[in-house]
């Protein structure tokens, strides 16, 4: 047995050896998986249910703002497009004159009113007084002009803000994709007529129909980008000059005390008159209305009630003259 041991271990070996060996050969000779094709980088994305032919040739949209869409507009080749806006308070002595003053110099420089409203304000003395407010456009180029012509002559400006957005980049993102649209619209016009499949021609219109929806929303986007840019909006609130009350220190003024006793005592006869008019006419008739009827009503149970009372107490008497007996 222990002979046999030894050769044992060797033929176990063997066959371990064979194995490995042949396992080699058959790896070397056979790879163990094809290599695998890298994707690109990039990614072209058809129009939507457009067919495969109908894609060939035409340029397709970045989806990355401002990358130009396979257009060769860049940020470079267009000036800076900047939207200027203003909002300012202005104290005036006539609100109603320097309202229409204001209207009639936006008409002037180019630019036109946008809205305009004319209220009624009041002191503090509770005095009524004009108020107004307006939105005008007027060119960009002229804004400082503008808001100088309106702060001129003014009593006081409460105040002034002024704020521009740049648009550069939506603009140059907008202007490339129209050209990609419009290219698109091109190709699919082309194919279109040269198609003489029915099918096809009615997948190829249907996309055509989407590009030239696209088409009008962005060259509206354009247009609104272009008219805030050249126009720029000043928002104006005219106050009457009435109601700033000047500051004064170590004198004393009864002036607007009495004023203000008489209103509140004007205010309280007010009240008073208006309470006695709707108790006369609506609450007084309600209280006849309802109140006699539930008057009878309660002196009928009253002398029901009397009258059950009185025959009881005469009953008791003979009832107790009966028991002696």
């Amino acid at each position: 047995m222990k002979r046999l041991l030894p050769y044992s271990f060797l033929l176990i070996a063997a066959i371990v050896l064979g194995a490995c060996g042949i396992g080699g050969a058959r790896s070397s000779e056979y790879p163990a998986e094809a290599p695998v094709m890298m994707e690109p980088d990039y990614y072209v994305a058809p129009a939507p249910t457009m067919m495969a032919n109908a894609t060939d040739g035409i340029a397709q949209e970045s989806s990355a703002p401002g990358s130009g869409g396979g257009g060769d507009v860049s940020a470079t080749q267009v000036e800076r497009l900047v939207i200027q806006n203003a909002d300012l308070s202005v104290v005036v002595s006539d609100v109603e004159l320097r309202m229409d003053e204001i209207s009639q110099m936006a008409v002037d420089m180019g630019g036109f009113v946008v809205s305009s409203q004319l209220y009624q304000d009041y002191t503090s003395d509770y005095l009524p007084v004009p108020g107004a407010s307006l939105t005008i456009r007027v060119p960009a180029e002229r804004l400082d002009e503008a808001l100088d012509k309106i702060k001129k002559d003014a009593v006081e400006v409460q105040s002034e803000n002024r704020s521009g957005t740049d648009v550069t980049a939506e603009y140059v993102d907008l202007k490339s994709r129209l050209k990609t649209y419009e290219a698109a619209e091109k190709e699919l016009t082309e194919l279109m007529e040269n198609s003489q499949n029915a099918e096809e021609v009615v997948n190829i219109f249907n996309q055509l129909m989407y590009y030239r929806e696209q088409i009008e929303l962005v060259k509206g986007q354009i247009k609104y980008y272009e008219e805030a840019a050249a126009l720029s909006a000043i928002s104006v609130r005219l106050i009457a000059e009435e109601t700033i009350k000047p500051v004064t220190i170590g004198k004393w003024e009864p002036k607007g005390v009495a004023l203000e006793a008489v209103q509140d005592l004007l205010d309280f006869w007010k009240g008073f008159v208006d309470f006695m008019i709707r108790f006369v006419i609506y609450t007084l008739p309600v209280l006849v209305t309802v109140g006699i009827p539930l008057y009878l009503a309660f002196l009928g149970l009253r002398w029901v009630f009397r009258k059950m009372r009185g025959n009881k107490k005469k009953v008791e008497p003979q009832v107790k003259e009966e028991e002696k007996k």
